[in-house]
């Protein structure tokens, strides 16, 4: 099957005006390809509604009204390595595509970093959690916009240990995010004072997690780390349910949960849940403004983190455009590290030389059933983790381009 075939593409195309000088714009079309799982397993927490944010991010920057013409494209990368690099170099070599924006699933963005990389073209990452992508595997090619595995388990693993979650098992999924999440977090259990009694990897997806959480049941341990994402995590939650897994007096910590996983496990069975997260739609006037307008054009659902995460970086990725009046990949990603960010999603912030964008994290809890005063009031706010202690110090991330 070729990549065309195998590929759904949508085309979004906002119009040309003649305010904009088109001279340095690659073919006068500024070219977005927003690759991510259309319908498996992160398909609620990013999937379309990555794209209706692109969109969003489009409309509100007065792209048109500029005079500057951009194409939106949409790919399902199915979670394969092979699928996304073999999506990106099509996009990159016949359609031309500038820009791959969003991209869950750890193994597919290392991938993706490669071929952009080979490539000279634009890659920014919403969903994808590694926190490699600026450390051994940054790029100038590269920005990691949203979370990363380092600043989940910096924030629910340090705060469950200093609570007393001190003895953990870990149920991993068994590709490179679930590897990096297991290692960030392990690492911050130990440094505070925790143990770590076991751990075991489940196939990614995966739809029977009952011999996995038998082991981590039977591991005695307080906390049982969910390493892995969407629908998994789902499963594994639920699953734990008719084990008696939480009332047998253990406790399963989310590393990566989404306001999508929290509306489908419903608050009975997600109740006391401690998770991190850089956004959520209730935080502000700002935010409840931009996710308003968001559910009334994705069937009422209130956005994820990531799916703010691309409207966030799109916007940011066209002031560089603009002031540069040039969409060349490597100039585009420098230019957004020399200008501070700033929008409605996550106030001011900057982008770092390793790629990493700096903005203040979550610590949230889910609520009980009577605190919830209607549909998608979901959390209460424990903890603001400051943008400088988010995520993980620039010196130790082992990434070539910090001098």
């Amino acid at each position: 099957m070729s990549v065309r075939r195998m590929v759904p593409i949508m085309g979004a195309l906002f119009a040309l005006s003649a305010g904009f000088a088109q001279a340095q714009i690659s073919d006068s079309v500024i070219k977005i390809g927003v690759m991510n799982d259309q319908s498996g397993t992160y398909a609620d927490l990013a999937g379309p509604g990555s794209v209706v944010a692109a969109r969003m991010a489009v409309e509100d920057f007065g792209a048109a009204k500029k005079g500057m013409k951009v194409e939106i494209l949409v790919a399902d990368h199915q979670n394969k390595p092979e699928v996304g690099s073999s999506v990106a170099r099509q996009w990159y070599d016949v359609d031309k595509v500038d820009l791959i924006l969003d991209v869950p699933t750890s193994s597919v963005v290392l991938a993706v970093n490669q071929v952009t990389r080979e490539k000279n073209k634009a890659f920014i990452v919403s969903t994808g959690a590694t926190s490699d992508l600026t450390g051994k595997a940054c790029s100038p090619n590269s920005i990691h916009w949203t979370y990363d595995t380092w600043s989940l388990a910096n924030g629910t693993g340090s705060a469950i240990v200093k609570t007393g979650g001190n003895s953990w098992f870990f149920l991993t999924a068994d590709y490179a995010f679930g590897h990096a999440l297991e290692r960030d977090t392990e690492a911050v259990v130990k440094k505070n004072g925790g143990k770590v009694l076991g751990k075991v990897r489940h196939p990614f997806p995966s739809s029977d997690f009952s011999s996995f959480l038998l082991q981590a049941q039977s591991s005695k341990a307080k906390i049982i780390g969910l390493a892995n994402a969407g629908a998994d995590t789902i499963n594994a939650i639920k699953q734990g349910a008719e084990f008696g897994i939480v009332k047998g007096g253990q406790q399963f910590a989310g590393l990566l949960v989404f306001l999508t996983d929290v509306h489908a496990l419903g608050l009975d069975k997600a109740q006391g849940l401690i998770l991190t997260e850089s956004f959520y739609w209730d935080l502000n006037d700002q935010t409840r403004a931009f996710s308003k307008r968001f559910a009334k054009l994705h069937k009422g659902a209130m956005p994820t983190m990531v799916q703010a995460g691309v409207y966030s970086a799109l916007l940011h990725y066209l002031k560089a455009v603009e002031a540069l009046k040039s969409d060349a990949g490597p100039k585009v990603i420098a230019k957004m590290k020399e200008m501070p960010t700033d929008d409605p999603i996550f106030g001011k912030g900057r982008v770092r030389q390793d790629g990493r964008k700096i903005h203040n994290m979550y610590l949230f809890e889910v609520k009980k059933p009577a605190e919830s005063k209607g549909a998608w009031d979901y959390y209460k706010l424990r903890a603001t983790i400051p943008a400088d202690q988010a995520f993980r110090p620039e010196k130790d991330g082992g990434c070539p381009l910090v001098k």
